[in-house]
């Protein structure tokens, strides 16, 4: 439970943010073309989509708009009428109460919705869940792993060949409590989830040291794991998702943010989620994220 705990909070400071709200909306015989207006809450008119994001951490965001979470506000956006803005703030400590919460005296807040939190994470007003996914293993081809298709397969490698590797991974994640688990903590190499360099981004364990073999395999969040096995092209890269077993959590769900008291603007939020499940699903799919597929797609006319 602990772990878990920490996991929690991990993943919605780094967005790595890795999560259960059930606040579903009925909306009977919207289809995906329907176009939801763009109401706000009573006193102020809406006149843009303007998303809190962390401008450096791919496969979610980036002040380039080519990350999962740029996809979706600029789908939500098109569906809204609305322009799409961004309000950028490194997602270390203190990302909620620098970007969502941020408002100087007489001025407007910078930005009205966080698009990847832990479902259930109590910093904001948090939406039903829009995707579900699970941490994954990976590991380069050619290197003495090709046999491994499953989680089974690695743990039923030779003991002696299993103490050897070197497994990367994040500290403060479900990672470690698996090591321990299985008896491998001393093949964990671990890295620090908080880091301080602007450049930082949480894919670097596997674009730059698993690719150049400093590590032999990595335990991270699945998005990540699933976009940069993509991304990397030499060696070719092998994720595979990791299943929640007794005592560790692997899997979480994951929604979006708005700040407490704005009851319309999050029911808008959540038709959304409804309408445009298959578009975020496709999105979702395109940037390799591994899906567990509990999340009901909303039935169309």
């Amino acid at each position: 439970m602990k772990m878990a705990a920490l996991t929690v909070r991990w993943r919605a400071l780094l967005k790595l943010r890795f999560w259960v709200s059930i606040c579903w909306v009925a909306v009977a015989g919207l289809g995906s073309s329907a176009h939801v207006s763009a109401q706000t809450e009573p006193g102020s008119e809406r006149k843009a989509f303007r998303v809190c994001q962390d401008p450096n951490n791919l496969p979610f965001s980036n002040v380039s708009g080519e990350g999962i979470e740029n996809r979706i506000a600029e789908l939500f956006g098109k569906e809204l009428g609305l322009p799409v803005t961004y309000y950028s703030f490194p997602q270390r400590l203190a990302f909620i109460r620098n970007t969502l919460r941020y408002k100087l005296p007489g001025e407007d807040f910078r930005c009205d919705i966080v698009m990847g939190v832990p479902a259930g994470y109590d910093q904001v007003s948090a939406t039903k869940a829009y995707y579900h996914s699970t941490y994954a293993l990976v590991f380069a081809k050619g290197r003495g792993l090709d046999q491994v298709k499953s989680i089974d397969d690695f743990l039923a490698i030779d003991r002696t060949q299993l103490e050897k590797l070197r497994i990367g991974l994040y500290d403060r994640t479900p990672a470690s409590e698996w090591l321990v688990k299985h008896k491998l903590l001393e093949q964990g190499v671990p890295y620090a989830t908080m880091n301080a360099a602007p450049e930082f981004y949480p894919g670097e364990i596997i674009e730059r040291d698993l690719a150049a073999g400093k590590i032999d395999a990595a335990i991270v969040w699945g998005p990540i794991a699933g976009f940069f096995a993509k991304r990397v092209k030499s060696p070719e890269l092998v994720s595979i998702p990791m299943q929640s077993e007794p005592g560790v959590k692997f899997d979480f769900k994951m929604a979006m943010g708005v700040r407490y008291g704005e009851r319309e603007w999050k029911q808008q939020i959540e038709t959304l989620i409804d309408a445009k499940q298959q578009e975020i699903r496709a999105i979702l799919q395109e940037f390799g994220v591994p899906l567990i597929e509990d999340i009901p797609l909303a039935v169309k006319n």
